[in-house]
C-alpha cells in the first residue's frame, strides 16, 4: 500500500518534477541510505575485540526503541483502523501520541543512532580515538536518515493542519518528536 503522502507529493508537482524527485530521493538518496544506515555493523566488526557493557547498552537502547516504534506504530495503525470504521475521526492524541505528534518517527530515528552507538563505541574500545572512533564516517546513515525525517515530518504535520483546524492546539502543546510532557495551552484573551 503506497504512503499517503506520495499522493499529494505528486499533486503539488508536475509530472517531470516528481520524476526527477523520484529519481534523486526515492531511487538514490533511499537507497544509498539503505547503505549508510548499516555502516555502523562494518565499523563495529572492523574494530571488534569482543563483547563490551557498550554494547550491551546500546543493544539495550536499540531494543527499548523498536519496542517504542512498534507501540507506537500499533497505537496509530489501531486509530486508523477506528477511522474507518468510523468509530473514530480526526487524529491521534492518545497513548504515546500524547507525548509526541510523532513518536513512530522519534524511535526510528532513536533506533540508528543506537545502532551507530555499537560501531562507535566498538572503535573508541579498540583506540582509534575520537575522530576514528566516537566520530566516525558511518554516522553519516544516522545523520541523513535524521535529516529524511525532519523533512517528511515537516511534510507531514502540513497536510495534517491543513485537514485538521485543531492540529494547530496540537502542536501548540505536544512535542512535534522527542516525547515530554505535554505543555498547557495557553489562555486566550
Amino acid at each position: 500500500m503506497e504512503d499517503y503522502r506520495w499522493a499529494i507529493l505528486r499533486g503539488r508537482m508536475k509530472p517531470w518534477q516528481f520524476q526527477v524527485f523520484n529519481l534523486l530521493f526515492i531511487v538514490l538518496y533511499q537507497n544509498a541510505l539503505l547503505v549508510l544506515i548499516t555502516l555502523p555493523a562494518y565499523v563495529a566488526w572492523q574494530h571488534s575485540a569482543g563483547l563490551t557493557g557498550w554494547d550491551a547498552a546500546f543493544a539495550v537502547l536499540f531494543v527499548g526503541f523498536l519496542v517504542g516504534e512498534t507501540v507506537a506504530d500499533q497505537q496509530q495503525w489501531d486509530f486508523h483502523r477506528a477511522k474507518r470504521a468510523h468509530r473514530a475521526d480526526g487524529f491521534l492524541t492518545a497513548g504515546l501520541f500524547r507525548y509526541s505528534r510523532h513518536p513512530n518517527f522519534f524511535f526510528e530515528q532513536a533506533q540508528w543512532w543506537a545502532f551507530y552507538g555499537l560501531g562507535a563505541a566498538a572503535a573508541v574500545s579498540a583506540g582509534a580515538g575520537l575522530w576514528g572512533g566516537a566520530l566516525n564516517g558511518s554516522i553519516a546513515g544516522a545523520a541523513l536518515l535524521t535529516v529524511l525525517f525532519i523533512g517528511s515530518t515537516i511534510f507531514t504535520e502540513s497536510i495534517s493542519a491543513s485537514k485538521y483546524p485543531a492540529y494547530r492546539d496540537y502542536q501548540r502543546t505536544t512535542s512535534m518528536l522527542v516525547p515530554s510532557p505535554p505543555r498547557r495551552r495557553a489562555p486566550r484573551h
